[in-house]
Order: structure tokens, then C-alpha cells, then sequence
């Protein structure tokens, strides 16, 4: 049976840090400093993720401290400079919430990072309440499977699958994370396939076929 893709409820963290609206500036602050993370979710209700509040929506408070910005910068900055006289997390956050869902899978989170630039998601149910976050580096966690569970998930999943009768036993070597396929095959046509489905099994950094083909000698009894 396939493992499947692995599914941020696999990497994600349970116990987050969060602020409601009315939270004060200095108060995000210091959370984020003493979490060490460098955003906020900001909830309403029971739980329901309404918005993010980030580094970059704290800064413009420093960058236009000194600063009597002209007109053109007034005009194209508008945003950054109404979030530098922003006093609470409600003023703050940017809207609505970048979120993602407990079963989507790594690469659909991956995917929704890189579109909308953003270094983490809060994870919500279907009602929209923060059920935990899901970072950049949670995401790389699947690079720490060993190359013993990812050499077993490729022959149950690529190879008894695609050669299920092979001319003679197909090899699987991994070594940090890259998988290496060998052995004899009569069509080579599904060569592709196969490293295309083992480059997919999370935590595979590169994959190489060295497989030959025609028909195999005969092996002396």
C-alpha cells in the first residue's frame, strides 16, 4: 500500500504563539523576540486566523522614524507609512491570512511560500481556527529520512510496481538522499516513468538510472 505524499500535519508545529487585534506594538515585539519567530497569526473569536502580523509590517515604524517622506514616496508607500503610525496587531497585520490545511500536501505548501513569499503559514481547519504553523524549515524535514527508508519506499512503490518480472533482481543504492537504480531490463521504455515517481518520494534529493538492456547472458547454474 503507498505511503502517500507527506501532508503538513506531518511536520507541523502544534504549540504556536498568537495575538488577538488588540495587541500593542511593543508587546509584539517582544513575543516575537522571545519565541524567536519573526511573525505573529492574529486571531479573533475562537481561534479564527484574521490576519499576519510580520517583521516587515513592524519596520516601516523605524525606517520612516527620521524620515519626512516626499510626495512621491507618500503617494506609491502609502500602505508602510499608514503601518508606521500603526499602533496594534489589527493596524498591523497584513489581510487576509496566506493559511494553509493540515492535509495539503508538502509541495502544495511549498508552492503557496514561494507565490506569496511568505517564510511560514498558520495551519486552520475549515472554519479557518489556527491549528498550528508550518515554516520554511519544516518543510526541509523530509531531507532527514534515512537513505535505508527511502531505498525501501522506492522498491515497494516504484519497482514492484513498474518491474514487477524483471530479467534479473533491479538494484537500489541511496546515499545522502541521492537514489542510484542499476540492473538489466528488456524495454527501457519506463525508465523515465520511474525516475520521474522516485524523484516525487519525499525527501529524494536526485535520482540516476544506470539500467542496460537487450537481453541478459546466461548466468552459469
Amino acid at each position: 500500500m503507498s505511503t502517500g505524499p507527506h501532508l503538513v500535519s506531518d511536520v507541523m508545529t502544534h504549540t504556536v504563539v498568537a495575538v488577538g487585534r488588540d495587541a500593542r506594538f511593543k508587546d509584539i515585539v517582544q513575543l516575537m523576540e522571545e519565541w524567536k519567530v519573526s511573525a505573529l497569526p492574529v486571531l479573533e473569536g475562537e481561534g479564527r486566523v484574521v490576519g499576519v502580523v510580520s517583521e516587515a509590517d513592524l519596520l516601516p515604524k523605524e525606517e520612516f522614524r527620521d524620515d519626512d517622506p516626499d510626495r512621491f514616496t507618500q503617494r506609491s508607500r502609502l500602505a508602510d507609512l499608514a503601518k508606521a503610525g500603526a499602533l496594534t496587531a489589527g493596524e498591523l497585520m497584513s489581510t487576509p491570512a496566506v493559511t494553509v490545511h493540515a492535509d495539503a500536501t508538502l509541495a502544495q505548501a511549498a508552492r503557496i511560500m514561494a507565490q506569496r513569499r511568505v517564510k511560514r503559514l498558520p495551519v486552520v481547519n475549515a472554519e479557518g481556527v489556527l491549528d498550528g504553523l508550518v515554516s520554511r524549515a519544516d518543510l526541509l524535514k523530509v531531507f532527514l529520512r534515512t537513505d535505508e527508508d527511502l531505498a525501501r519506499e522506492v522498491r515497494l512503490e516504484v519497482i514492484s510496481t513498474l518491474f514487477p518480472t524483471p530479467a534479473e533482481p533491479l538494484g537500489v543504492e541511496v546515499r545522502d538522499g541521492v537514489v542510484t537504480l542499476t540492473g538489466h531490463l528488456r524495454d527501457t521504455s519506463l525508465v523515465p516513468v520511474a525516475a520521474r515517481l522516485v524523484r516525487a518520494i519525499e525527501g529524494v534529493v536526485d535520482v540516476e538510472c544506470d539500467f542496460s538492456s537487450g537481453f541478459p547472458r546466461s548466468v552459469p547454474g
